[in-house]
């Protein structure tokens, strides 16, 4: 597959941001310190990205830096982040968070990917867009959407997200790895959805093994 192609099409279609937290009413990818990209990803579990923007908002407009969220009251936090869900898991998890960004690395999120997950609660996915929302750093962040599209196109042929992960990076040339969350979140919750993908708006259908599959021989 030509990777190069692939990107200038998705940028072309649909070149808007996309951040845990993110408003949805906005196109523009925010600009967010390593810290609130960090807890938003956090709070982005198993959320929808409106929830998520309204907890991120509401906890850092009172708790905006890791000493602050580390010393907050845990029953302030829930109530904060109700809106984003299993709040009483995720407030311990983003106070014990914030603690040891603090306490261990003196208020500064690691740019490091194995401190990164030694923090509970930080998995691949949230430590890779740490490095690509926080630091702008080339990694690839794999959620729900960029491990179903890439299954789909063929770039992958995996059954979980890790695996996914580790395609990507031998498939696809790390200048291109900053672009890819991005790209295909917004791919995929515009056009390649889960269950009925948009193949007849989609860019990319030359380039994609399902369409090949499912839809090529009703053509003929």
């Amino acid at each position: 597959m030509d990777y190069g192609e692939m990107i200038k099409r998705l940028k072309s279609e649909l070149d808007i941001g996309a951040f845990p937290g993110k408003d949805p009413e906005e196109n523009e990818t925010p600009d967010r310190s390593p810290f609130e990209v960090l807890i938003s990803t956090v709070l982005s579990q198993r959320t929808k990205d409106v929830n998520t923007h309204k907890a991120s908002e509401a906890l850092f407009s009172s708790y905006p830096n890791p000493k602050a969220l580390a010393e907050a009251p845990l029953d302030h936090v829930k109530e904060l982040i109700k809106p984003s869900g299993f709040y009483n898991v995720k407030a311990e998890r983003v106070k014990n968070i914030a603690r040891r960004v603090h306490e261990e690395f003196d208020d500064k999120v690691p740019e490091d990917i194995d401190e990164l997950l030694d923090l509970k609660g930080v998995g691949r996915k949230t430590a890779n867009c740490v490095l690509v929302y926080g630091f702008g750093e080339p990694a690839v962040p794999v959620d729900t959407h960029v491990h179903r599209i890439s299954n789909r196109l063929g770039i992958a042929e995996t059954d979980d997200p890790e695996e996914t992960e580790k395609v990507l990076e031998e498939e696809i040339p790390k200048k291109y790895w900053i672009e890819i969350n991005r790209l295909m979140v917004v791919f995929g919750k515009n056009i390649c959805k889960p269950r009925t993908p948009e193949c007849e708006r989609c860019p990319l259908t030359d380039m994609c093994r399902y369409y090949e599959e499912v839809y090529k021989d009703e053509d003929r």
